[in-house]
């Protein structure tokens, strides 16, 4: 497949992949606008299904994403990979000064911009890994990470559930890293499992039905047999028993303390008094069921809207409009937040919400193929790739000509491999490549040589011409004789 055609199959937009974006927007929307529990206490509609799964196909479609924009298919090599790589540094830095001043925001949501900027970073040296070895790498992390997560987390500083801002990486920037990466809301090391598995998939051909029906089949399989799982250890395994007996030195309603953990998530952090809080489901605590379950899902979903495909679109296409600019939207959503708009009636606030991103994206759109946030992003790293491109272009040009010299003479080439020794600086003539001339036999040498002539050797001839002088010669030896 030549370049230009890898080039244009890995810029195609799938509409099913900005359908499955468009809604991790609108499910994080719902989670914090709308409450999570009903009037007795029990769990809303919302908050099973949304509930930790929208962050999750958000951070998978991030993986997506990269996978796109690192040649899909077909990753590139050499000087195009570390053009690639640049540009995709520039956009993680980018989202992460946009999550860092978003941070400043005072609201009941957490922001994922810059635990999202920081797994890009983290992604850069996978770009080049295929995909069977992407999702090895996903069950590593998603097994390994939380481990490591529960044991730190006591170690880490507690940043009171304040989200990363630039005051806060100014004022303690080693305890806004630890946040970041082990004991934040979205943690980049354990949630680049979600990473890893959307690159994954977005070095598979998702425009072909195999693949899709695979992806519904294997999202599904792993979405059950994690919970089933969870479901063994906490039940016949005496996981909850064990859970009650750890809450109850600090609690003094352990079994209450328990369920309201496992059902609404941690406060802000799991605790760490036993090891069995990582057998749990619950939302937001980033265990390896937990990661797996909802990667499950989330694989699950983006198969099945990819399988719908053109019968749908009329139904995705709101979506998918949504799925063009989400970094702007989601901004914007956070920036509605924090006016308090209709806060206290939250319906009608997710309502008015949608109206206004969405009006906004249709607008936008209309003159606009990118979000303005998504423009600037883009802009900047496309700029860096390309120069770093055109210098790398200007080094091999330089390295070329020194090597073969600036100027050559017409006829000449370079000398091959194997030159016999005092030869080396010498030009080697194209015209002299050929083999000499045979020399003329005695018998029809001409029998008179001008001093002229034998003062300096003739010039070289090629071949046809010795033929040529060789023929003249008997022909006139014959009329001689």
């Amino acid at each position: 497949m030549s370049e230009p055609t890898r080039t244009g199959a890995a810029k195609r937009r799938i509409g099913g992949v900005d359908a499955a974006r468009g809604a991790a927007l609108v499910a994080m929307m719902a989670i914090h606008v709308l409450p999570g529990w009903n009037e007795d206490f029990e769990p809303t509609f919302t908050w099973l299904v949304f509930a930790g799964r929208g962050a999750a196909l958000f951070a998978l479609l991030a993986g997506v994403s990269l996978a796109f924009m690192s040649g899909g298919q077909y990753p590139p090599r050499g000087e195009r990979m570390t053009a690639a790589r640049l540009g995709l540094a520039v956009r993680a830095v980018l989202i992460t000064v946009i999550g860092l001043l978003l941070g400043f925001l005072v609201i009941y949501a957490q922001v994922i911009l810059v635990y999202y900027g920081v797994m890009f970073l983290l992604a850069l040296p996978l770009l080049r890994l295929r995909a069977r070895t992407l999702l090895i790498l996903s069950a590593l992390i998603a097994l390994t990470a939380p481990v490591l997560m529960q044991a730190t987390r006591d170690s880490l500083a507690d940043m009171g559930g304040v989200e990363p801002n630039f005051s806060t990486l100014v004022q303690a920037p080693g305890d806004v890293l630890g946040q970041v990466l082990l004991s934040g809301t979205y943690p980049a090391l354990p949630w680049m499992a979600y990473v890893c598995a959307g690159l994954a998939i977005g070095r598979l051909d998702l425009a072909e039905r195999k693949v899709q029906l695979r992806l519904v089949v294997a999202g599904v399989g792993l979405a059950v047999a994690t919970a089933a799982l969870s479901a063994f250890l906490l039940g016949p395994l005496g996981g909850r028993d064990q859970l009650v007996d750890a809450a109850s030195v600090w609690s003094s309603t352990p079994e209450e303390t328990v369920y309201d953990t496992l059902m609404w998530g941690p406060d802000p952090t799991l605790p760490t008094d036993t090891w069995w809080w990582l057998a749990s489901l619950t939302p937001y605590s980033s265990t390896p069921l937990v990661l797996l379950n909802t990667i499950g899902t989330a694989v699950a979903f983006l198969g099945i809207l990819l399988l719908l495909g053109k019968a749908a679109s009329a139904v995705l296409a709101p979506l998918a409009v949504l799925g063009k600019m989400t970094l702007t939207l989601y901004s914007l959503h956070l920036l509605l937040l924090a006016t308090g708009l209709f806060e206290d009636r939250p319906p009608l606030s997710l309502i008015v919400q949608l109206m206004i991103v969405a009006g906004f994206a249709y607008a936008w759109q209309r003159f606009n193929a990118q979000g303005p946030l998504e423009r600037v992003v883009s802009e900047a790293s496309k700029r860096v790739r390309s120069t770093y491109l055109e210098r790398a272009g200007r080094k091999a040009t330089a390295q070329r000509t020194a090597e073969y010299g600036a100027e050559r003479k017409p006829g000449e080439a370079r000398l091959p491999s194997g030159t016999p020794a005092g030869t080396e600086g010498q030009p080697f003539s194209i015209r002299s490549a050929a083999p000499p001339p045979p020399s003329t036999p005695p018998s029809i040498q001409p029998d008179r040589v001008s001093p002229s002539a034998s003062a300096a050797p003739p010039p070289p001839m090629g071949r046809r011409q010795a033929l040529e002088a060789e023929a003249r010669d008997r022909h006139r030896n014959r009329q001689r004789s």
